[in-house]
């Protein structure tokens, strides 16, 4: 565990110092030198560095990093809630927005297709009415040629 902290904070400082140093000469040579020597089981590079420089720094900053953490928690937890509510509603929105498009197109449908069936339902009355026989009525006419006088279509 000592090495990757030594390790990341070595990470964090080479973006740096690639900016600055790397013209020097042997640069890149002696930092593939210090992460052996960071590595190395004989050398211990990295338990030193952890036990002289960060170990003690974390220890007299322990108050402060858990303020810090407590704060990130804090701020984050309300950062999720305000983020959670404005997702809801926009759902929310995209639902009803969906819902009345949707009825919009749905009753059209519905008027075209209905609009459709009377068409053909009226079609199949004056076929009906045309194959029939004529029935006279008491009056001596026939219904047919009653409704066609009239003028007015079949209450069917």
């Amino acid at each position: 565990m000592m090495y990757w902290i030594v390790f990341a904070f070595f990470t964090t400082a080479e973006t740096l110092t690639d900016i600055v140093l790397s013209w020097f000469p042997f640069y890149f040579e002696l930092k593939i030198a210090f992460v052996i020597w960071l590595l190395s089981p004989y050398t211990k590079g990295s338990s030193v560095l952890y036990r002289k420089f960060v170990h003690p720094t974390l220890s007299n900053k322990e108050k402060e990093i858990d303020e810090y953490i407590t704060q990130a928690r804090d701020k984050s937890y309300e950062t999720m809630m305000r983020v959670g509510k404005r997702g809801l509603n926009l759902a929310a929105n995209a639902a009803v927005t969906a819902a009345a498009k949707g009825q919009g197109v749905l009753s059209e449908k519905l008027r075209s297709f209905s609009m459709q069936d009377l068409t053909l339902i009226r079609d199949e009355d004056t076929v009906h009415l045309q194959s029939r026989e004529p029935q006279l009525l008491p009056s001596g006419g026939s219904l047919l040629e009653t409704i066609e006088d009239s003028g007015t279509e079949h209450p069917c």
